[in-house]
């Protein structure tokens, strides 16, 4: 059975990857004494290293890049249907006329 995900807030995450950075600790050893898994903390440091202004956003919301990435996909998937529609009407009005 899988347990319950962990939630961590901005500022555990930043004082996590604050220990492997400013305190010299292997992010396994942070990890350790955090009770959190290494890898967790190595995925953060990079995170915060890559794009510090707009690193964890939190719980269900997206970088300004991903929303527009998101809004591409919902305008695409909705040109996809509409072409579909019209290519069913045009053969079932070009079986109608003839």
């Amino acid at each position: 059975m899988k347990g319950q995900r962990r939630n961590h807030s901005q500022e555990f995450k930043r004082e996590a990857v604050a220990l492997v950075v400013e305190q010299g600790y292997s992010c396994a050893a942070a990890g350790r004494s955090l009770g959190i898994n290494g890898n967790m903390i190595g995925r953060w440091k990079r995170e915060l290293e890559g794009n510090a202004a707009e690193a964890f956003p939190g719980k269900g919301k997206r970088t300004a890049e991903q929303q527009r990435i998101h809004e591409l996909e919902t305008e695409n998937r909705r040109l996809r249907m509409e072409k579909e529609i019209l290519k069913k009407a045009t053969a079932f009005f070009a079986k109608e006329s003839s």
